[in-house]
């Protein structure tokens, strides 16, 4: 069939002038379909029309196979290759496979070290101009995505619908190891490697290894001194956004943990949980020689110098060794 329509920029051409007038728009920037609930801009009614679904929840797209719902059909026909394995995406320098091409795409910048999208606040480099684009919501503090329950904003939202089975309870992904459940498949890979001892990213600098490459990444911070997460009232500078935000609670007063049993609010969820423990009574963390029980990883760690004799903590005056940090600061009084 003819395209008699000829874009005057580039050269394609359209069978039809209203074909030809949207693809102009890749040259002019304009984008005429503005969202009536965030005012985000599109260049085709179409993309706005599936764009208002993540506003509207509306899923029309479901998987016969499991029942997972999609805005748009190309994302369920991605969804269901999880179902039948398939992978026809294939990296030309090792040979991983992917079940999509962006995938596959992005995995390739790994071995060419590429990353073209630069943060122009902090300098940090992005694989992708979403991941960017995602990443300066920190800085801004943009949280376009909002809780329909709690009211609470997301700079994602993957995040909001994580999110969500708080409220909902539900936790679809569990381990066949030791049966605990997660809202997320991220989280149960990272908690299976606990079983299997794997712990594939390693930081260049000490050799330290760890289950997450967001670990490493955060744990690589600690090494170059690099803070990007910068407190907008006292300007207080963090390694994460996750510990800017627990800390922006200090000014605002917010405790949004509450305890159900006696009602205690909390500015951390891992705060609340470690509470709950005294309800509870759960000592989840056990000593591997005497059998000791901890409500505490860090408790646990501490105790276990009671059997290894490690003494990590040295007075800068006389050299003596302690098991705490504590212990530590208290001898050094008796130098003063």
């Amino acid at each position: 069939m003819k395209k008699p329509w000829k874009c005057g920029d580039c050269g394609n051409g359209y069978r039809t002038p209203s074909a030809l007038e949207a693809h102009r728009r890749s040259h002019t920037g304009e984008r005429p379909f503005t969202c009536p609930q965030c005012g985000k801009g599109f260049a085709l009614l179409s993309c706005l029309r599936t764009h208002q679904r993540v506003h509207t929840g509306e899923r029309p797209f479901t998987c016969s196979q499991c029942g997972m719902g999609f805005t748009q059909l190309p994302n369920l026909q991605t969804h269901q290759r999880v179902h039948t394995g398939e992978k026809p995406f294939t990296c030309s320098q090792c040979g991983k496979r992917f079940s999509h091409l962006p995938n596959l795409q992005r995995h390739q910048q790994l071995h060419t070290g590429e990353r073209p999208f630069a943060c122009t606040e902090c300098g940090k480099e992005f694989i992708q101009l979403l991941n960017l684009k995602t990443h300066q919501r920190l800085h801004t503090g943009e949280r376009p995505f909002a809780c329909t329950v709690c009211g609470k904003g997301f700079t994602q939202l993957p995040n909001l619908q994580r999110h969500q089975r708080v409220h909902t309870g539900e936790k679809p992904f569990t381990c066949p190891e030791c049966g605990k459940r997660f809202t997320q498949s991220p989280d149960l890979r990272a908690h299976q490697r606990v079983h299997t001892g794997e712990r594939p990213f390693t930081c260049s600098q000490c050799g330290k290894r760890f289950t997450q490459s967001s670990s490493l990444l955060i744990h690589q911070r600690r090494h170059t001194g690099e803070k990007p997460f910068r407190c907008s009232v006292c300007g207080k500078n963090f390694i994460q956004s996750s510990s800017l935000l627990v800390h922006q609670r200090i000014h605002t007063g917010e405790r949004p943990f509450t305890c159900s049993v006696c009602g205690k609010n909390f500015i951390q969820s891992s705060r609340l949980l470690q509470h709950q423990r005294i309800h509870t009574g759960e000592r989840p963390f056990t000593c591997s020689v005497c059998g000791k029980g901890f409500t505490l990883l860090s408790i646990l760690q501490t105790h276990q110098r009671v059997h290894t004799g490690e003494r990590p903590f040295t007075c800068t005056v006389c050299g003596k060794g302690f098991s705490q940090l504590s212990h530590q600061q208290s001898h050094q009084r008796v130098h003063r």
